[in-house]
């Protein structure tokens, strides 16, 4: 008998059922998954475990401590609002591999072994495909192409890692890990594409604006959390993520600056946001530990309810670039709201962020890492001005982009509303959030030092951007595809598709045109009269041995030519003679 249930279970098979089930029935249980899913997580207790055999290895499929326990709530809570949000999208596809994707995510962070995770690491990426593909335009297909190329690339690394880990080692137990070996060296880089590395992170940017407006919402969610959360358990400590995790949080905001499409803004500002959370792991410390875990359940919701409202944006005027959009606070009052909301809590005081990221902050700070500090709060104040300010003036406020919409979907609404009350509800009581966190916390946000000062730089993130658009300084909105490095490999991939379809498909048409038609014509001209010709080859010297006319000949050997053609004995002959050819040409 079973004593726990892994939650990953809960969703994977929960999911295959809804193409089964009829119209309501259909919403009601998709929503209801996840909540049934929260109730078992909630009821597990700390240090639960369960274990499979598999070909000789005990598996160790469900391993619960505090650490996995704090990302699995939330991406049960987000798992939640995605599904409430996308009930009226009526696709049995989308809806299932949304939840096999949560379910995956899951069996990533409660996985024991390397193995396990490996399982499921790849579950990720073929689930989050299908949400890719679900928009089904043909710029999704080529996103979800690429996409699943890379994370291959990534996975193949990860198993390579494994393999050599296992084979030094004899063992395959996930903890920490560390570098120091080829082989964890290819497990940290794994783990990096997923993370989003920059050099590594074009995927992400290119994949999820070409997503479905649900499958976004819940790309944002998973991948790269769980890619967190496998870096914080194996690489926590490791130096060299403190610098990654800077560049990471800088680079994005100036994309993001100049990018036209609202979706791609936040993708950018995702990595931003990313980039916080890898600091943190690099330090290593209790209190950044901490810091990432809290700022991981923070970003979750309120990056969500960014891409929430941004789709509903999208799903009532079909577009989400900032130069088609504008004036929509009148038709979309509510989405606007909620999407002012997620906007605050970035980094607002009384918002999630603000008493999340504080912990990185302070973390990094008490290291002393000042050059790392100020740049994170300028990253800080970057992503604010590009997710905060800039996409909502673009899309509900600059001019009239001509849209007179209704408002979006009450399922949509509600999805909103429940993320924004989670954004707000962290920021006012914190204590919630801090429970739930690996270490004990000790830390107390509210102070007048750290408020003036964080309402002190959003006042002057306001007041540049302010400036910058009254003075025209600011980069204007056109339309443009900017490039990044998502660039040089999409290049390449044609390039090498190009260099292949010359090459192989130009050895194929010679081999074609050599064997598949010349050679056949030739055989079968051949097997006409090729048998007679020889039989007649081999008796002409006795004729001529017999001193028989010459032309008499030349007439006797036509006529028994066109009788071989004609009659049915030459195909008998033909047949048999051709048969025996392709058998002396096999075993030769």
């Amino acid at each position: 008998m079973i004593d726990v249930i892994p939650p990953a279970a809960i969703f994977i098979v929960g999911a295959l059922l809804i193409p089964l089930l009829p119209g309501r029935l259909k919403s009601a249980y998709m929503v209801a998954l996840p909540i049934i899913g929260m109730w078992n997580l909630l009821n597990l207790p700390m240090g639960s475990h369960y274990a499979v055999a598999f070909h000789g290895y005990d598996l160790l499929i469900l391993e619960v401590d505090r650490l996995a326990r704090a990302f699995a709530i939330v991406f049960h809570l987000i798992a939640f609002l995605g599904m409430l949000y996308i009930l009226n999208f009526k696709k049995n596809l989308e809806y299932t591999a949304a939840l096999c994707y949560a379910g995956c995510a899951l069996g990533v962070v409660f996985a024991g072994d390397l193995l396990t995770l490996f399982f499921f690491w790849e579950g990720l990426t073929v689930t989050s495909m299908f949400l890719i593909l679900a928009r089904q335009t043909g710029a999704a297909t080529a996103a979800a192409l690429r996409y699943t190329l890379v994370h291959a690339a990534g996975g193949l690394l990860l198993l390579a890692g494994i393999v050599m880990h296992h084979h030094t080692t004899g063992s395959l137990a996930f903890g920490h890990l560390g570098l120091g070996s080829t082989a964890t060296t290819l497990i940290f880089l794994g783990f990096g594409v997923n993370c989003a590395w920059p050099l590594l992170h074009g995927w992400l940017v290119d994949a999820y604006p070409e997503a479905s407006i649900g499958g976004t919402v819940f790309l944002a969610a998973f991948t790269t959390k769980t890619a967190v959360y496998v870096l914080a358990r194996a690489f926590a400590g490791e130096p060299s993520l403190i610098w990654i995790g800077t560049v990471m949080a800088i680079f994005p905001i100036f994309f993001a600056l100049i990018e036209n499409d609202l979706r791609r803004v936040l993708a950018y500002c995702l990595i931003n946001q990313i980039g916080f959370m890898v600091v943190g792991i690099g330090i290593g410390t209790e209190l950044a530990i901490n810091g990432i875990v809290a700022q991981a359940c923070a970003h979750i919701l309120y990056k969500g309810l960014l891409f929430m409202a941004i789709g509903a944006v999208m799903y009532r005027t079909g577009t989400a670039k900032a130069t088609e959009l504008g004036g929509l606070a009148r038709s979309m009052p509510w989405t606007c709201f909620f999407y002012l909301m997620g906007a605050a809590a970035i980094a607002t005081p009384l918002f999630a962020g603000f008493v999340t990221k504080s912990l990185v902050l302070s973390a990094v700070a008490h290291e002393h890492l000042w050059l790392v500090w100020f740049a994170l709060l300028f990253a800080a104040v970057g992503v604010f001005v590009s997710a905060g300010l800039k996409v909502p003036f673009f899309a509900f406020f600059s001019g009239d982009g001509g849209h007179r919409v209704k408002e979006a979907p009450l399922n949509m609404l509600l999805a909103m509303a429940g993320a924004a009350f989670l954004c707000l509800f962290i920021g006012l009581f914190p204590h919630y959030l801090y429970d739930l966190l690996p270490y004990d916390v000790a830390y107390q946000p509210y102070t007048y030092g750290h408020v003036m000062g964080q309402l002190q730089l959003l006042f002057f993130a306001g007041l540049a951007f302010s400036l910058l658009l009254l003075s025209g300084f600011y980069p204007a909105e056109v339309r443009a595809i900017n490039l990044d490095v998502d660039w040089t490999y999409r290049m390449a991939s044609r390039l090498l598709y190009r260099s292949l379809d010359v090459g192989l498909n130009g050895i194929n048409s010679l081999v074609n045109r050599l064997v598949a038609v010349d050679f056949t014509a030739r055989l079968s001209s051949f097997f006409q009269d090729g048998p007679a010709r020889i039989t007649l080859a081999l008796c002409r010297p006795f004729c001529r041995l017999h001193q028989v006319d010459e032309k008499q000949l030349a007439r006797s050997e036509e006529k028994v030519l066109r009788t071989y053609r004609l009659g049915n004995f030459s195909v008998a002959c033909t047949a048999i003679f051709s048969v025996g050819f392709l058998v002396l040409l096999f075993f030769l």
